[in-house]
């Protein structure tokens, strides 16, 4: 049976090694700890507004989004100011989840569980807090290219025929929009001192924004011209 006086002899070694073995690194440590503490807890409280894009998730395939406007999101964030000061654009994101949308109209609300911010930070206010949206059946068809020709031209001479290849585009879109649409018009060949004739390359558009050419192409323009007094009567 170890005695008594060993037992103590034993137990003072114990916590001697515990308390000053790696005595410095245990105080660097400890430092970092308070220092880390105090930083935090005395760390003020700041704020700051951002413009965020709405993000539209999970559109149907078949739907288009029948709104010439889309919303951005005034946010404004609140938290640590060491935090705040770090922040970035990309780092605050609104989404909108658009899953079960149908043809037609609806209104949506943009509360804080749309709106994706850094752990600490807190989200305290969105404008708008709703916004309005219509949706379309997605549909395509081909549309004529119909080419601008403009310039000046000598005396005399007159455009007599302008020739496109190709002569038709596909477009694709919202139903309403694709369905009231007449046709796809060209960037504008100057043609000016085109004495017989002239071949230009250039590009078809719409002026609707939410329709899209499909596979954009290169459109060939070529420009005939003739004496005006062939024209004929």
């Amino acid at each position: 049976m170890m005695a008594p006086s060993s037992s103590r002899t034993l137990s003072r070694t114990f916590l001697h090694r515990l308390f000053f073995h790696n005595i410095v690194l245990k105080l660097v440590s400890l430092a970092l700890a308070v220092g880390l503490w105090l930083a935090v807890a005395h760390d003020p409280m700041a704020e700051v507004e951002m413009n965020v894009p709405i993000e539209f998730q999970n559109l149907p395939d078949n739907l288009e989004i029948d709104s010439a406007s889309f919303t951005d999101a005034q946010i404004r964030i609140r938290g640590p100011e060491r935090l705040i000061h770090r922040l970035q654009p990309a780092d605050v994101v609104a989404e909108i989840n658009l899953a079960t949308v149908k043809p037609g109209e609806r209104t949506f609300d943009l509360t804080s569980r749309e709106v994706h911010a850094p752990q600490e930070l807190e989200v305290v206010q969105i404008i708008p807090g709703q916004f309005h949206l219509s949706f379309d059946e997605r549909v395509t068809r081909r549309v004529e290219v119909r080419p601008r020709v403009i310039g000046s031209f000598a005396d005399g001479l007159r455009v007599a025929q302008v020739v496109v290849d190709p002569s038709t585009v596909t477009v694709s879109g919202p139903r309403r929009r694709v369905e009231a649409l007449e046709a796809a018009i060209t960037d504008p060949v100057d043609a000016s001192g085109v004495m017989t004739r002239a071949q230009f390359v250039t590009h078809a558009y719409v002026t609707d924004p939410l329709i899209q050419v499909a596979h954009p192409t290169m459109i060939r323009v070529m420009v005939i011209m003739e004496g005006a007094a062939n024209k004929k009567n």
